[in-house]
């Protein structure tokens, strides 16, 4: 069970872009996994990515928890209090 306040309270929005990382669509980037952010539905690439757009949208927007957007995974990742839920 969550510890951390950012994932008890996280939502579950839909996916703003289901086929791939936004911004690696926007620029015909590759991507190796994908993250949802649970404030907004933004689909970013994970780190192991050239672009790790999931990161930055943190980073840009203070969204602070992910969850993995790669079939049959549900973990979920705060970047403030750095725990995986």
């Amino acid at each position: 069970m969550a510890t951390c306040e950012h994932l008890a309270q996280a939502g579950d929005p839909p996916a703003k872009t289901p086929d791939g990382c936004e911004e690696c669509l926007s620029l015909g980037w590759p991507w190796v996994h994908l993250r949802r952010c649970l404030e907004c539905g933004h689909i970013g690439c994970c780190d192991s990515s050239p672009g790790k757009h999931a990161t930055a949208h943190f980073h840009e927007t203070e969204h602070p928890v992910i969850q993995s957007f790669q079939p049959g995974e549900t973990w979920r990742w705060c970047f403030v209090d750095n725990e995986l839920g």
